[in-house]
Order: structure tokens, then C-alpha cells, then sequence
């Protein structure tokens, strides 16, 4: 696989290049970039040579640039936030703006790399803060949905592909794919995982999110 870094520190790229490297097998750093108009500009729209793009939160100055990660999310690609900040909010707030995960850098090589190979397979991956700030956010047991992740979940169940969610919606598949990852990674958090399509469903309904007649 390959992925793309995103940071405006030398020792971020060179770190994860080797780490990338010893990983069995090996993932490819495609592209070391320095900000997020430099990436947008070599990759406009997800292609292979970047299936998952990992991104710092602060590459222009000491603040977080919540911008420059809403336009790599909605230019379709999969992002892995990866930064020092470690607030619940900020947390909380990339994942809402469409990031897959987040990953605090004094979390390490395992949980990286195993997040990055998460995302490239659409498989929720939480790590030990995003879990945390994941768990604030819920109540006991039910995680809290955006009200556009629950009109994507319901969507979903009514139709039969992540494209004709799209269309419905007038959104990328791509983007709805994130939608539906966010919200199993809610789910795992909480401690119900749903990997499948059937187990989600029986979430929803759960909680009260769709009814068997809306179906």
C-alpha cells in the first residue's frame, strides 16, 4: 500500500519513512509534503498512489488548521490525523470533519502503523486517546451521532451501494465511506463493535436511529 505524509517537520517524515519501512510488508511513503495546498496540488482526487494521506494538525503555524484538513477530506482522500494535540474537542472535531482517526505522535510506531493499514482496508481502528475522547462524548453505552452520520446510516440501509447513497445525498462515495467508518469507530469505542452491515443495522435499531417500517 501507499500513503502520503503531510507535516511541516523533516523528523516527522524521516520517522515514518523507516517505520513504514520495516513494517511486514512494507508500506510505500509515496509523497512527503509540507502543507496541504502543496499535497492537494500533486493529488487532487484519491488515486493509488495515495490510499491513505497522514496528517498533521498544526503545518502552518501553532494552531490547529482545521481547514487545511476539511479540504483534504473533501477532496475524497482518507485521512489519519497525527499529531501532538491531545484535547477532547480538537479530537472530536477532526473526526467530525471527516478524518478516519486520530492518533496522538506519543502514541507511537504500532498504533500508526496499524491505523494507517486500518484505513486503507475500511476497518475501524481506534487508538488509546481517540477512544477516550470517543468515550466523553457518549452517553452509556450509545455513541453520538452527527446528524449527517445518521442520515448517511439510514440511507445506507435503505439502498444497496454506497453510490446511490451518494447520489441521494449529493456526496462522493467516498465521502460517505468515511461517514460509515466514523461511525463504527463510535460504536467500537462504546464497546459494540458492528463490522458488518447486519450488526449496524441491529445497532440502529437499538438505539432507536430507524425503525423496522422504514426499511
Amino acid at each position: 500500500m501507499c500513503i502520503a505524509v503531510i507535516d511541516d517537520h523533516d523528523v516527522i517524515h524521516s520517522g515514518i519513512k523507516a517505520w513504514c519501512a520495516a513494517t511486514v510488508p512494507p508500506i510505500l511513503v509515496s509523497g512527503s509534503f509540507f502543507d496541504a495546498e502543496s499535497f492537494l496540488g500533486a493529488h487532487p482526487v484519491p488515486s493509488p498512489a495515495v490510499q491513505v494521506a497522514v496528517v498533521d494538525l498544526e503545518l502552518t503555524n501553532r494552531k490547529p488548521d482545521f481547514a487545511a484538513l476539511e479540504r483534504i477530506v473533501d477532496a475524497g482522500h482518507r485521512v489519519v490525523v497525527y499529531s501532538h494535540l491531545e484535547h477532547n474537542e480538537v479530537i472530536l472535531r477532526c473526526l467530525d470533519l471527516g478524518a478516519v482517526t486520530y492518533l496522538v505522535k506519543s502514541e507511537g510506531k504500532r498504533h500508526l502503523m496499524e491505523a494507517v493499514q486500518s484505513a486503507a482496508s475500511d476497518t475501524p481502528y481506534v487508538g488509546p486517546r481517540m477512544a477516550g475522547a470517543l468515550h466523553s462524548d457518549s452517553a452509556v453505552g450509545r455513541p453520538s451521532l452527527a446528524a449527517r452520520e445518521k442520515e448517511v446510516l439510514v440511507a445506507w440501509f435503505q439502498t444497496e451501494s454506497k453510490e446511490l447513497v451518494g447520489s441521494r445525498l449529493f456526496i462522493s462515495p467516498a465521502t460517505v465511506r468515511t461517514h460509515l467508518q466514523r461511525i463504527r469507530l463510535k460504536y467500537a469505542a462504546v464497546g459494540r463493535p458492528a463490522k458488518t452491515k447486519a450488526a449496524l443495522v441491529a445497532r440502529a435499531i437499538q438505539d432507536g436511529l430507524i425503525s423496522v417500517d422504514e426499511f
